[in-house]
């Protein structure tokens, strides 16, 4: 998780919203992600989208069931989506979204095998985007 706040870091001085994720195979990272959707004015270039296109291409294959995604924000209900269709093995984030996170539909919308682990450094997870929305107002 520290690794993805550092993306998450990343983001936050490029003006994007700090959220970053790293997936993590046979112990390694595999692809690292922040949001650029400001930066390729692009609605859909969440960091976990990002993370999941970089990690099949480093795999070369869509399947991440061996995979874990680790993410500072609690995936959206579009990302979580991606995730199923991914077949990512086990997600793993920090701060919980209680506005746009997955959590109320969860194991509905993640594939059935996908293990999910929240509050891995939460309050770390938190208090970047507390930090940017504060500067933003």
């Amino acid at each position: 998780m520290r690794e993805a706040l550092k993306e998450a870091r990343k983001a936050f001085e490029a003006d994007e919203v700090p959220v970053g994720a790293v997936v993590v195979a046979n112990d390694k990272i595999i692809a690292r992600a922040h949001n650029l959707t400001e930066r390729l004015n692009d609605v859909t270039a969440h960091a976990e989208m990002q993370a999941i296109t970089a990690a099949a291409n480093a795999i070369g294959g869509k399947y991440l069931n061996e995979c874990t995604l680790y993410v500072t924000l609690e995936p959206c209900l579009m990302c979580a989506g991606a995730l199923a269709w991914s077949q990512v093995g086990k997600v793993v984030y920090g701060a919980s979204d209680t506005k746009r996170g997955f959590a109320l539909i969860q194991k509905q919308v993640l594939h059935p095998k996908t293990e999910i682990k929240t509050g891995v450094l939460e309050e770390d997870c938190a208090a970047i985007l507390k930090e940017f929305f504060a500067k933003k107002r």
